[in-house]
């Protein structure tokens, strides 16, 4: 799989009739090491060994209705009270991040009201904390750590 623009991680991998799979340690279970997921997996990581958020509140590839639509998100992260601190949408590295991918997120969270979005193809990553007053979003150098987010 092609290097991504995180810290280095290992990977719990295992091979199945020519299919490889990576662990997945907040679902619990080996999955199809596609592209996006090897994004995924390296920002669940990022979030845990670098950011310090706690597993127990990371959330994975769950379904939400945006406008009656089944959709699914990458990643989310509540706070101690249920509520939604962060959503990160995750591309395949070939994915060129654009205002469609900004316009995912945010219908998302439309649904969702997190305080930050993260959208990231592995190469480029984007932070952003919501100004829900003025309807819009600031962009951020980096997404805070889980102790500076309490």
């Amino acid at each position: 799989m092609q290097a991504l623009n995180f810290p280095k991680f290992s990977f719990r991998l295992k091979s199945s009739e020519n299919i490889i799979s990576i662990f997945d340690c907040i679902r619990k279970k080996f999955v199809v090491l596609q592209p996006e997921e090897w994004v995924r997996q390296h920002c669940i990581q990022y979030l845990i060994k670098v950011k310090g958020y706690p597993k127990s509140l990371i959330n994975v590839e769950k379904e939400l209705i945006v406008n009656t639509l089944k959709k699914r998100y990458d990643i989310v992260i509540f706070n101690s009270n249920g509520s939604i601190h962060l959503i990160v949408e995750c591309k395949a590295p070939s994915i060129t991040i654009n205002q469609n991918t900004f316009d995912q997120i945010a219908q998302y969270n439309l649904v969702l009201n997190a305080s930050y979005l993260m959208v990231t193809n592995g190469l480029n990553h984007y932070y952003c904390q919501m100004d829900f007053k003025n309807e819009r979003y600031n962009f951020l150098k980096e997404i805070p750590n889980y102790k500076r987010s309490l």
